[in-house]
């Protein structure tokens, strides 16, 4: 939710070809925003970019979560869609807020999840997973308090898979490396909700502030054998200790709202190892439906954060997401097919 309530390695290489120098070919001849920023702006895309058809795509959700699709199967990160209002953003911020989940809006835009991964369980991010893990059977991976909440909910707890962090998951072929992570906070230090689980509550929570953080993950998610690796996040800070050597291609990246944690951007990219695409996640006002074009929350100053990544790690692409592009796996507006004419366009 919203914060206001090194020495060089060897890089991998996939098949004996570098995919993230592929990736980063397209560093220096394109740069993808969706969203106009002082250092990002759009250019032809060279002939040596990777294919934006690739057999993953990539579907922003809002706030931090995501929507990957890879041959007929989908794994969902943080898929908070009903998007209710609570004051957050004008400044009548309710924490007794009643707690809801809409099937209708939910199911447009899951899929049929195999899998789904939670950062953490503020209700930015978790309200619809009970729903979600219900209406689809889908595998829940999350922390101890997750998993107490879920059960509370009525979810099966043989469904949901605890998690610490540390753990490498193999789910038929997709890899999920999940990271230990911190929860942002803001100018005064603190954040909302704080507080862990070791026990479902007595009754399912009604409201917003009856889910607690309960500790918060990254995780690091591997399609296939050649396929990129995707670091997601679901609040902006992170154990440098955790993330140093994870190198991934894709970094879903959470803008701070404060300067709270130190050096947040350059010591996550260099730890990271300056991943050939940088992509701002929890910039939007998520009170707002997925229908609607995305609006700032007041709160982040994204075009400040876009100059800082540039600046820090000039070597990455920085791409700034919409609700309504699905994008390949190097993170390039994905043709899809229009249902009218029966060509292709792009969204």
């Amino acid at each position: 939710m919203s914060d206001d309530t090194d020495a060089p390695r060897r890089r991998r290489r996939i098949q004996g070809f570098g995919r993230r120098t592929v990736l980063r070919g397209a560093v220096f001849g394109a740069a993808t925003p969706l969203l106009a920023s002082p250092a990002a702006t759009t250019a032809p895309a060279p002939t040596s970019t990777v294919s934006p058809t690739g057999s993953t795509s990539f579907r922003w959700l809002g706030t931090s979560g995501w929507r990957i699709d890879v041959e007929g199967r989908t794994v969902l990160f943080d898929p908070y869609i009903t998007r209710f209002r609570t004051g957050l953003f004008d400044g009548s911020f309710e924490p007794d807020t009643k707690l809801r989940s809409d099937p209708g809006r939910v199911r447009e835009h899951i899929g049929s999840p195999e899998v789904v991964l939670v950062s953490h369980s503020h209700w930015d991010h978790i309200a619809d997973v009970p729903y979600i893990a219900k209406a689809t059977g889908a595998r829940i991976v999350g922390t101890e308090t997750t998993f107490h909440l879920l059960v509370a909910f009525g979810v099966d707890p043989g469904q949901i898979s605890v998690v610490k962090g540390g753990e490498v998951l193999d789910f038929d072929g997709i890899t999920v490396q999940v990271v230990p992570s911190l929860h942002s906070r803001n100018k005064r230090h603190t954040y909302f909700a704080p507080g862990t689980l070791n026990a479902p509550p007595s009754a399912a929570p009604r409201t917003i502030s009856d889910l607690p953080e309960g500790d918060t993950l990254a995780y690091q998610v591997t399609t296939g054998s050649g396929a990129p690796s995707a670091f997601l996040m679901g609040a902006s800070d992170f154990s440098e200790r955790a993330v140093r050597g994870l190198d991934p291609d894709l970094a879903m990246i959470a803008v701070p709202s404060s300067a709270s944690t130190s050096r947040y951007a350059p010591r996550l990219l260099r730890a990271l190892g300056q991943p050939d695409v940088v992509v701002p996640v929890h910039w939007d006002n998520f009170e707002e439906p997925l229908s609607r074009p995305p609006r700032r929350d007041p709160a982040m100053d994204l075009d400040a954060f876009v100059a800082l990544v540039h600046q820090e790690s000039p070597v990455s692409r920085i791409v700034v997401p919409d609700y309504r592009t699905t994008y390949g796996e190097d993170m390039r507006p994905k043709p899809r097919l229009a249902p009218e004419s029966g060509k292709h366009r792009l969204p």
